[in-house]
């Protein structure tokens, strides 16, 4: 969880990291890339991702985000998020969306979307203040999940608001595995294999598309642990579907420590 992290300095958390990743789907090979960087400095940390997904003569679908926030132990405590994305079908308008937040004693100060998000209809959640509560926004839940240490990594339980849903993803161990490298990087070759459920919260629409998501007891998320930069780092994310599996696979991650060697994972 985010709450209740014990005092650590913030230079124990690695300078930057900037990783790239691999989209796969079944029958399409890869479809796409993702970048992800954060960057901690002062007691402060700055995140950033982009992606792009291209499934020929299908759809077309691109996000940038950023955001930010303040370091305090083990804890990464948020203070802005930006989300902006566009998608487009071969046959249709090109959709655009938007998210801007800003969190205030761990809880969200203000959100604004474009186009507005619709609370209408039987089957929607709908979102209170209590849900806004410590929480943390998507960019800030990757710094949490980096965090996991020991024998446990995969033992938790984040609480996300992504600007319309609030949902919880509980981790629970799902054993370990060899990593495999094309390039030594002298780091331990075990990761660690969570299992992810979705649990919604509120803010969704109770319709079979969620509750089939929520029902998904084949999402994992592989980490790997860094000793030496006091990271757990995800290098592996399978999502299967009613149509085929999402495969999210790192290609290459560069970690930067205060007063150590550069760290290149390279898979």
């Amino acid at each position: 969880m985010v709450s209740g992290a014990r005092a650590e300095p913030a230079s124990t958390w690695p300078a930057e990291v900037t990783a790239t990743y691999t989209i796969s789907f079944t029958g399409f090979g890869e479809i796409g890339r993702m970048r992800f960087q954060s960057q901690v400095q002062g007691g402060e940390y700055s995140t950033s991702s982009n992606a792009e997904i291209k499934v020929p003569l299908i759809y077309t679908w691109s996000s940038k985000l950023n955001g930010g926030g303040r370091i305090a132990g083990d804890d990464a405590v948020p203070a802005a998020y930006v989300f902006n994305s566009q998608a487009k079908a071969v046959i249709g308008d090109t959709k655009n969306f938007s998210v801007r937040m800003s969190f205030k004693d761990k809880a969200v100060a203000q959100v604004n979307t474009i186009p507005p998000s619709s609370s209408d209809g039987a089957n929607h959640v709908p979102l209170h203040a209590e849900h806004l509560r410590d929480v943390v926004d998507p960019l800030t839940a990757v710094m949490v999940m980096s965090r996991g240490k020991g024998a446990t990594p995969c033992s938790r339980r984040i609480p996300i608001f992504d600007g319309k849903q609030r949902f919880d993803l509980l981790m629970s161990s799902g054993g370990q595995q060899k990593v495999a490298e094309t390039r030594p990087s002298g780091q331990p070759p075990i990761g660690y294999v969570c299992k992810v459920r979705y649990i919604p919260i509120a803010g969704h629409r109770n319709n079979d598309d969620t509750k089939t998501l929520a029902n998904n007891g084949g999402i994992e998320v592989a980490l790997r642990p860094i000793p030496s930069a006091n990271l757990m780092v995800p290098y592996r994310i399978t999502i299967p579907t009613r149509v085929g599996t999402a495969t999210i696979v790192l290609q290459r991650m560069d970690i930067s420590s205060p007063g150590q060697k550069q760290i290149a994972l390279v898979h």
